[in-house]
């Protein structure tokens, strides 16, 4: 029998609920969404069509996808409140990721509810709308340019590139986008989920599971670090100088970055699919020597990690072709943390919507082993 005690530190391999979601298998390398291999979604539908699956576990009809897409348009200005705490924060200089997740908690401003739950469809709409803009908002404030406003005719992914850049986007810009935010949807039990579920397991509201969310995936153990993959292909500058920079950083006992997963023992899923919408994207826009570069650095990488550190698989992960795919559509590295959250947010919502009809609150045990038998010091009275 086991020990009804015992410890499983991070509650790693710990099963806390039943989940329609995602799946993840780390031996094989595949990871499913709502039924769905990650190749496939990624690669054909809409964000919009992404949200909608996960929310309410089938794709939309065509009307059912108008409406939806509608609703979240109608949402997308952000309350005045909202705009003045991200100029107080710009003034600031706070991080990207730290305005987004200050300004995420300022929304039920624009939708007051005096129940303690709110109203969860309506803030799930509201967060998912509002990200992008948040997002293009802050990061224009911080280039000292004024905010764009959002466009209720243009779908999810290409209203973002346009706040950001003042310009509607490609076809192949916005494609591109899209994968990627269909690609980091939604990944299991990681950290800010089970932070959202927690949340919303004691019938708090919606808003606040999703700030809580960024507040985990902010920690650089959750939350990742694309840049620096991509600086290190820029620091490299090419392929022929690859092998004696890795080969030093490695001996060095420096970690690489972009390469090895928790989870996967083999090439993570997330970066064949960003690798295969880096390439398409690359080719549109008729400059391939940033991807050649990148993929010469990577086969390079891959075979130095099996010669130094046999047996461990260490193959690419989602930050490589994160960094790769979002610098050329255009994004500076401190937009990659919150285009992550723009994506996310989608599988916050649907967890935290499996948690409510779940109504079961979280709330693991911990094992005391601290003091035991001490005694308050006796003290003389005081007259």
């Amino acid at each position: 029998m086991s020990n009804p005690n015992s410890i499983k530190a991070g509650l790693d391999g710990v099963v806390a609920a039943e989940t329609k979601l995602s799946r993840i298998d780390g031996q094989a390398g595949t990871l499913t969404i709502a039924g769905f291999p990650l190749q496939e979604l990624a690669t054909n539908a809409s964000f919009e069509e992404t949200v909608y699956l996960l929310w309410y576990a089938r794709l939309p009809e065509a009307q059912e996808l108008a409406d939806f897409r509608q609703a979240l348009a109608e949402r997308r200005t952000l309350p005045e409140a909202t705009m003045n705490l991200l100029e107080a924060a710009a003034t600031a200089n706070v991080s990207a990721i730290d305005a987004l997740r200050m300004a995420a908690s300022s929304l039920s401003l624009g939708a007051p509810d005096k129940n303690p739950g709110g109203n969860s469809e309506r803030d799930a709409l509201m967060v998912v709308a509002a990200f992008p803009t948040i997002v293009a908002a802050y990061w224009r404030r911080q280039q000292g340019q004024p905010p764009i406003a959002p466009r209720a005719d243009l779908g999810h992914a290409a209203n973002y590139l346009y706040m950001l850049f003042g310009e509607v986007p490609s076809p192949a810009r916005t494609r591109g986008l899209e994968t990627y935010l269909n690609t980091v949807v939604e990944h299991g039990f990681n950290a800010s989920t089970f932070t959202a579920r927690v949340i919303i397991s004691t019938q708090s509201d919606m808003i606040s599971a999703i700030v809580g969310a960024l507040g985990a995936l902010k920690g650089p153990l959750h939350g990742g670090a694309p840049g620096p993959a991509l600086d290190m292909v820029f620091e490299i500058g090419a392929v022929d100088q690859a092998e004696a920079y890795i080969r030093q950083k490695i001996e060095r006992g420096e970690r690489l970055m972009g390469f090895g997963h928790r989870i996967y023992k083999v090439r993570d899923p997330r970066a064949e699919v960003l690798a295969a919408a880096a390439r398409r994207f690359y080719q549109a826009d008729g400059n391939m020597a940033l991807y050649n570069l990148a993929t010469g650095i990577e086969a390079i990488a891959v075979e130095l990690l099996a010669e130094y550190k046999p047996g461990r698989n260490l193959q690419t992960n989602v930050e490589f072709y994160t960094a790769l795919l979002l610098h050329g559509l255009g994004l500076t590295t401190e937009l990659f943390t919150p285009t992550f959250a723009v994506g996310r947010v989608g599988g916050w919502t649907a967890h935290a919507f499996e948690q409510q009809r779940e109504g079961r609150l979280i709330r693991p045990k911990a094992v005391y082993v601290g003091a035991e038998g001490l005694r308050w010091p006796e003290k003389e009275p005081v007259l």
